[in-house]
């Protein structure tokens, strides 16, 4: 029975070896630990693989450069001297924004510039945040983030940045918060869907509709557009104009997510082909 086993596991190991389905995108992988040969494994679209090397190449988003945090203080208007009325965005910025952590491709892999921002009590936070924080000569921070940089960062530990020596008017930057959110919201208002007749005998006022065949697929394929939760979401609004700026407010042009009080990331607008 040995030998029989061997025998066809020799004649199927060759056989799984040359396997290669272009369309379904299945090919024949380097290694794998079934049978000891290479067998068919699907390839995810979008995965790039490093050239000479079986590791796969992940690649972080960078961004244009280093920024500050703030918090949304609510909106107003101002008139420039050609007398027209723009809608802007007040930014408040509180004690932090230091410089926690450098790190370098070198050290760490990659480069990059953690900042904190908005100063508490120490019993607030956690102690390895804490010894982190004055390990870096700061005071204790609630939030910590990292930009990334396509260069080695020139900044020093424990450097107060200032938005006044950041920006100026006129720049475009990236702004990113939470969405205010709505709660469990319906297809119709979530995604605009039409209402059914609002008469007597209708049976669909506001209903959500068919989500599918019953026998073919017998399923809900992922990613239906269905009742769920709305808002509150990671929202990046990009290149809005700076109106002004100062140590401890920023005025941008147009609206920032989130209601007041929000925390906010500005960042220099990411413009593919100039700086990132």
């Amino acid at each position: 029975m040995a030998a029989i086993a061997s025998f066809q596991l020799a004649a199927v190991a060759p056989a799984c070896a040359k396997r290669s389905v272009g369309a379904k995108g299945i090919k024949a992988s380097a290694s794998s630990g079934f049978m000891g040969t290479s067998l068919a494994t699907p390839v995810r679209a979008g995965v790039a693989r490093a050239a000479g090397a079986s590791a796969l190449k992940v690649e972080a988003r960078l961004d244009a450069g280093v920024g500050v945090f703030g918090n949304k203080a609510g909106m107003t208007q101002i008139f420039t001297d050609e007398g027209l009325c723009i809608p802007v965005s007040v930014i408040a910025v509180q004690k932090g924004n230091v410089v926690t952590q450098v790190k370098t491709a070198d050290t760490d892999g990659y480069n990059a510039v953690q900042v904190a921002y908005d100063e508490v009590a120490d019993y607030k936070i956690t102690k390895p945040e804490v010894g982190h924080c004055a390990k870096a000569g700061v005071a204790p921070m609630r939030h910590l983030e990292e930009f990334r940089l396509s260069q080695a960062p020139a900044h020093e530990l424990g450097q107060q940045l200032k938005p006044s020596e950041m920006f100026t008017a006129g720049d475009l930057v990236d702004v990113r918060g939470a969405s205010i959110g709505k709660g469990w919201q319906g297809a119709v208002k979530k995604y605009g869907f039409s209402r059914g007749l609002m008469t007597h005998g209708s049976k669909s006022h506001r209903q959500h509709g068919s989500v599918g065949a019953g026998t073919t697929p017998g399923r809900i394929y992922p990613g239906k557009k269905m009742h769920s939760q709305m808002g509150n979401q990671t929202v990046t609004t990009r290149k809005l104009k700076v109106m002004k700026v100062e140590d401890d407010c920023i005025i941008v042009k147009g609206s920032v997510p989130g209601k007041r009080g929000n925390l906010l990331r500005i960042a220099p607008a990411k413009i593919v082909g100039k700086n990132v």
